[in-house]
């Protein structure tokens, strides 16, 4: 396997399309449907895709919001091994 910005970008697809692919597709197909369909039923449709696009969109934010605090406390915990080891704050040399 070849190292580098173009794999990792190849192997994070996968990711990305969940991401930001599904939501898009979602809000995509409202839009389609609400110009597609006549009559009540394609405010209903519209305002049901168009929803789900946006939740799901909403919901992978705020599980990347989540998981950045985990790095931060593993961050904070691993200065903290080192003020007892060293004596001192990492950030102060």
């Amino acid at each position: 396997m070849v190292s580098g910005a173009g794999g990792d970008d190849h192997e994070r697809m996968p990711l990305l399309t969940l991401r930001y692919g599904i939501p898009f597709a979602l809000v995509a197909s409202g839009f389609v449907l609400l110009f597609a369909v006549e009559g009540e039923i394609r405010w209903d449709g519209w305002a049901m895709l168009v929803g789900s696009g946006l939740s799901v969109l909403l919901l992978n934010w705020l599980f990347r919001l989540g998981v950045q605090g985990d790095k931060e406390r593993d961050k904070e915990e691993a200065a903290r091994e080192y003020l007892g080891v060293h004596g001192h704050w990492p950030d102060e040399d």
